[in-house]
Order: C-alpha cells, then structure tokens, then sequence
C-alpha cells in the first residue's frame, strides 16, 4: 500500500476509527486515505465487525503488522452492526476527537487539516464533516447542509464520516445499536444536537469525502423502510419534533416543491417526445389533491 512521503503533522487528540465488515481490499484504500491526510489522526483503530471472508480477514491481519508514523490497531468483535462497531472504537479511542470512517469510504488528503479547526475553534460544534464526492455506479457532488437541530428533523444534514466530539458523544449514549436497517446515522446526529441547545454540526463546502455508491447498500436498501424508520425517529425524539414542528413541516414541504418542479421538467419533456411511464400517464389521469399535485398536473398539460 503506497503512503504519501509527506511532513505531515499530527493532530492533536484525534483517533480515527475505521469499521469493516467483509470489505476486501476497500479497507486499504480507506487506510490509505487516512494516512495521507496533511495532517495525520494519533492513532487508528480498525473495528472488525465479524468478517467472515476470507480475503477480507487476510488483509486485515496484513493491516495490523503494518510499520506507519500512526499507529494502527485492530480490534475484533461479532458482527454486532455499524452502530456497534463504531461505539467500541469512539470508546478504545480516549481521546478528545473521534473521526468515523466507514471501510469503503475514503477521503481527500485535506479532510482533517480543514475539518477539524471548526470543531475546535466552538464548544457549540458537536460534529463536523463536508461535502461528499460520490462514485461507483454515481458520479456527482453531495452538498449537505449541517446545521443546528431543526435542520436536522426533516432529513439529514451530514454524512456518516465525520469528526466528533467525544464529549458529546458520551453524553448523548453513543449510536443505537438496535438501529441495524438503517438512518443510524441521522439518529446519532439528533442524539448529539439533543446535549446542548446550541449544538450545532459544522459543514466543509468543499467535497473531501470520497463516498462509494453501490445498488445494494444499506443506504439505498433503507428507503424501502423510509416510513417505518422516520416513524421510530419522530416517537424516539418526539420532544424536538412537537418543539420545532413548524419548521420541520415547512422543510418537508420545501422539498416536496423543488422535487416536484424537478419531475414536472421531466414529464413535459417526456410528452414531446410521447414517451410518458405507465406511472406518470396514471398521474395525469388522476391526480393528486390537496399537496401540489393537481396543479402540477396542470401546469403539466398547459405546457407552462
């Protein structure tokens, strides 16, 4: 695995922890991209979640006897799930920042160097992370938001790669480990903007995570479980979403309009060339009432 032959410094009380989990050769990549960062984490833990591949437990082995400027351990435990293996290494790591790093992720080289002055610079950053750069089946950029909980109770606003606080981390309990089909990551965020009124989780406009995209992740496999899971996060956190319920509405309602004017560009597009889905001649045939729908519908057939 080639390391970059840099100067770098670095960083003061950061671990990084790295989950894996029958993850082959992506685990060295994500390694890779830790130990070329400008400014390197005190130590690396690598949290096996019960690999049982072969290839992938080989590696791992390789990855612990390894000889680095950071040291680097691993730890093994039962599959347990993401929730899990991340709250063994924030707890192994004892140190005042925590960077999660899933195993088929990686990250630009100035990850650390421009993320964690935010969180350091205000007791009030409970987390930080920055814009996603996807590839695999999609290429693009992701620019999520951050922000402060009322962000957060409409949709998520940060990726699962980030740095936290420690602190805060211990205060609010940690991941849900019972949370293994899905937005484990959006509930931690609203755990952690839970310990402080003006918590807040800061965003780097800049894309410095490389996020992998694949049609079986968990990420995409959760939103055939969408309603049932937001409805576990509305009851779990039922205290922010009566406070903030207002706001929470008028986002929903902000994306549903930008979606909305989005397909309705899609669908006229489709009429000119007489190619509409059986989905979208139903629509039209009978429309939605009461959310946007039907005015769409007419916007649609006027060719607005």
């Amino acid at each position: 695995m080639e390391i970059s032959s840099n100067t770098n410094r670095c960083a003061s009380q950061l671990t990084a922890v790295v989950t894996s989990f029958n993850q082959g050769e992506m685990i060295q990549e994500a390694l890779k991209s830790l130990l070329n960062q400008t400014i390197l984490p005190d130590k690396i833990i690598i949290v096996d979640d019960g690999s049982t591949d072969e290839k992938s437990l080989d590696i791992i082995r390789g990855l612990e006897s390894m000889v680095n400027q950071v040291p680097i351990m691993v730890h093994r435990q039962k599959n347990s799930g993401v929730s899990a293996a991340r709250n063994t290494g924030i707890q192994l790591a004892n140190t005042t920042f925590a960077l999660v790093l899933d195993g088929d992720d990686k990250l630009e080289p100035s990850f650390v160097e421009q993320a964690l002055p935010h969180i350091k610079k205000s007791s009030e950053i409970v987390a930080v992370s920055s814009w996603m750069k996807t590839f695999g089946v999609l290429q693009s950029i992701v620019c999520p938001s951050g922000g402060d909980i009322r962000k957060f109770l409409s949709h998520n606003c940060c990726p699962a790669t980030h740095i936290m606080r420690c602190e805060a981390w211990r205060k609010c309990g940690g991941y849900d480990e019972t949370m293994r089909t899905g937005f484990e990551d959006w509930d931690y965020f609203l755990r952690l903007l839970e310990t402080s009124p003006k918590a807040r989780i800061a965003i780097v406009e800049e894309a410095l995570i490389d996020y992998r995209t694949v049609p079986a992740s968990s990420n995409v496999r959760s939103m055939d479980k969408r309603l049932e899971l937001m409805k576990y996060l509305m009851e779990k956190h039922s205290n922010a979403y009566a406070k903030h319920m207002v706001d929470v509405m008028l986002d929903l309602e902000a994306i549903s309009i930008s979606r909305l004017y989005a397909w309705e560009s899609e669908m006229k597009k489709q009429i000119l060339n007489s190619n509409l889905s059986d989905a979208s001649k139903k629509f039209m045939k009978s429309p939605s009432y009461g959310d946007g729908g039907m005015a769409a519908a007419v916007r649609i057939a006027a060719r607005i």
